[in-house]
């Protein structure tokens, strides 16, 4: 995740539209069993109550139509999008390409109705991931989210990830983030928006007690929880964590690493299953929890260009994320 670059219902289908299926918190709850592996292919008949999904980090380059293909190969149950065709500005992309909201969301109709019986459908796409940051937003941070929005709105797209921004996760921190949340839920209220908000632990929030902090002084904000940062840079085991914020939890980061320094950090991310992260004893305990999220694989090539091919990490995923 680069350095540059975070509960309420999710949106509603608009009318004359077919938008992308519902996504939002609420009605993951509902959702019944999946009965699909992490890559298996369409007909495989493996239960499990995780869906599964991966970001655009991994395959920078692609545009949509190519990751949703991607996706469409490895049985992926969602997307979220990062960068599509070389870029991370989502809104001037989607403006260039398709113009519109609406026409997009019609695209996107299209391509589902296209599937024919027996094939598997485009992964939803149901997040976008923003720089915005709680602390330390300025005008233009602010507007940059707000043309997120409007794209993620239009297209039934239920979250967009912020970052915290913080370094302590002290109460001047919390209080700045407080105050970023309330004027997104004003704008978000008088525009009429549905999309909402995740935070990603990422900077402050490393650990549950922080954790709680934020908890406390930012109450109904979803958490975006990077599994692997509150393992790894935080030390804390997967378990400790999920026990103090699961209920709050919307969205999951999974990656796997070695305690091996690289370019840019003490460690080294590694192929799922070639590290050292404890993958079975978490996806055990979402499972036995019937989290109702996605669990996407956040494969970083876009800042760790060492890292191997996207299509490289969803393979071995086959067998680690189960």
């Amino acid at each position: 995740m680069s350095k540059r670059d975070g509960r309420e219902p999710g949106p509603r289908r608009r009318k004359g539209v077919a938008g992308p299926e519902v996504f939002s918190a609420r009605n993951f709850r509902r959702k019944r069993k999946r009965t699909f592996q992490f890559g298996a292919a369409p007909h495989a008949t493996w239960v499990a109550a995780l869906r599964r999904g991966f970001s655009t980090l991994g395959c920078p380059d692609l545009s949509l139509e190519e990751v949703l293909e991607c996706g469409r190969r490895f049985s992926i149950d969602a997307v979220e999008l990062r960068s599509l065709a070389g870029t991370t500005d989502l809104p001037a992309h989607f403006a260039g390409q398709y113009g519109s909201p609406e026409a997009l969301a019609e695209h996107l109709a299209r391509r589902r109705t296209a599937v024919k019986a027996g094939e598997a459908p485009d992964p939803r796409i149901v997040a976008l991931g923003t720089s915005f940051r709680l602390v330390g937003a300025g005008p233009g941070d602010r507007d940059a989210l707000l043309a997120q929005a409007l794209w993620a709105d239009g297209l039934g797209v239920p979250w967009l990830r912020v970052f915290d921004g913080g370094r302590d996760a002290d109460a001047v921190e919390l209080a700045e983030a407080a105050a970023s949340l309330a004027w997104w839920r004003e704008e978000r209220r008088s525009r009429g928006w549905t999309v909402d908000l995740m935070v990603e632990t990422h900077d402050s929030l490393l650990d549950s007690v922080r954790l709680a902090r934020a908890a406390e002084r930012l109450p109904g904000l979803g958490i975006l929880w990077d599994a692997h940062h509150t393992w790894r840079k935080g030390g804390e085991d997967p378990l400790v964590t999920w026990a103090a914020i699961g209920p709050r939890v919307v969205h999951v980061h999974v990656k796997d690493s070695i305690a091996v320094p690289s370019g840019r950090h003490p460690f080294t991310y590694v192929l799922p299953g070639r590290g050292d992260f404890p993958i079975g004893p978490l996806s055990e305990t979402l499972q036995r929890a019937a989290f109702a999220g996605v669990v996407s694989l956040e494969w970083e090539r876009l800042w760790h260009p060492y890292l191997p091919p996207l299509e490289d990490a969803l393979e071995a995923a086959r067998t680690w994320l189960v």
